[in-house]
């Protein structure tokens, strides 16, 4: 768990308040307008926790929250894909080889991947989606004898819009992994589900009581996904959802990201969906 600074005894690293300067090694296109960058630590290895986000700077543009999304035991190589929607995003996207960016991080609660071993996982997801979800896939594959049956649920709009083609080939073929992927609309050439993500949920067989779901979409699907669980028996304690609402600072100081009594660069972006239930049913909020 992140702490907060404001609490007693709270240390603040110098990583939380002034960017370290990290090389860009290689920009990969994955889609229009989103791109996968991997960098080159200043330290010499950057050392994070499935689901934690790191605040990204471009010098002379200001600083955006962006989930990781590489794998965590490849220290030596941060990885962050990224979607051009504003000017700070689309100047990381604009970055090239050997160019240099700012980090602050990481920050942030971690997917519970150490909590849910010994049983089923479901990780379910949607578009961007893909890319904070990762690293917590990464985890559990990198130690796949500790869990149960292991599964992956992947919408996207159409087929040319999933993310990381290649590796969802690579993941399709293993044997100890199951993925189902599910498109809104597609040509007489796609072969597959037809439908929103939501729909892959209802061919699953869940054991409530051996299984963890790890969800990340938009806030709406999100909710879906979870009113889907419940109706196959899985309880709000044991669905896991990362939010992003709004964060700005990444240390719980300017309040943007705040929701009810939670800091969500704080107490969050990953929480149980008990823990949250009450406070995103609330327009409000």
């Amino acid at each position: 768990m992140s702490t907060r600074l404001n609490e007693p005894g709270g240390e603040v690293r110098p990583t939380d308040l002034a960017p370290l300067p990290f090389v860009v090694r290689k920009v990969h296109k994955e889609l229009p307008g989103i791109f996968t960058l991997e960098m080159e630590p200043s330290t010499g290895q950057f050392n994070f926790r499935p689901g934690q986000f790191n605040m990204l700077y471009i010098f002379g543009n200001g600083e955006v929250p962006i989930s990781i999304s590489g794998d965590p035991q490849q220290p030596a190589c941060l990885v962050h894909t990224v979607r051009a929607v504003g000017k700070v995003s689309a100047a990381i996207c604009d970055l090239s080889r050997g160019e240099t960016l700012g980090v602050r991080g990481p920050f942030g609660t971690n997917w519970p991947v150490h909590e849910i071993a010994g049983g089923d996982v479901v990780f379910i997801t949607s578009g961007l989606g893909l890319a904070p979800l990762r690293p917590a896939i990464y985890h559990v594959l990198n130690h796949r004898e500790q869990y149960g049956k292991v599964t992956l649920l992947y919408g996207a709009r159409t087929p040319d819009r999933l993310l990381y083609h290649r590796q969802l080939a690579d993941w399709k073929a293993r044997w100890d992994l199951r993925v189902e992927i599910s498109v809104g609309s597609a040509g007489p050439d796609w072969g597959g589900h037809i439908g929103v993500a939501t729909s892959l949920i209802a061919g699953l067989e869940i054991d409530p009581e051996q299984t963890n779901a790890l969800i990340c979409s938009s806030e709406r699907m999100m909710k879906a996904m979870a009113e889907e669980l419940n109706l196959a028996g899985l309880p709000d304690e044991r669905i896991h959802l990362s939010l992003e609402r709004d964060m700005k600072c990444g240390v719980g100081l300017c309040g943007h990201c705040q929701l009810g009594p939670q800091f969500i660069c704080l107490d969050g972006p990953v929480y149980s969906l008990d823990r949250v239930r009450p406070l995103i049913s609330l327009r409000e909020l």
